[in-house]
């Protein structure tokens, strides 16, 4: 895609040299009562052009630019979105995954080890 671009601008400015070459005459160009611009027609060519094409070029870039904006915010999103899901999935896995280490001193009618959690609201009981 970028060689047609390239193709088209080199066609432009060939067909802008020859045009150039052809009209090299200079015109005069009232722009206040006692304000003159001598100018050749080419460069007024040229500028007639930047004055179209500048304008709509800074609009399309400034709209690509929040477009662009708008996609990365919403692929973080949809990234974080994920990452929570995938670690509630690993969560709820860990806890219905019952560890054969955890649940040996449990069995036999033996109490909590010393370093097993101490479930909510029994924290002021026996102690």
């Amino acid at each position: 895609m970028r060689i047609l671009r390239s193709i088209a601008w080199v066609l432009a400015a060939l067909g802008f040299l020859i045009f150039a070459i052809y009209n090299w005459q200079p015109v005069e160009l009232t722009l206040w009562q006692n304000l003159v611009l001598e100018t050749k027609v080419p460069m007024l060519a040229l500028i007639a052009f930047a004055a179209g094409f500048f304008p709509m070029w800074a609009y399309h870039r400034s709209i690509a630019w929040g477009l662009n904006r708008r996609i990365r915010t919403l692929e973080n999103s949809l990234k974080q979105a994920a990452l929570a899901r995938a670690n509630e999935a690993a969560a709820a896995k860990a806890a219905t995954d019952e560890s054969p280490v955890e649940n040996a001193g449990n069995s036999g009618g033996q109490g909590p080890g010393p370093l097993a959690p101490v479930p909510p609201g029994s924290e002021g009981e026996g102690a």
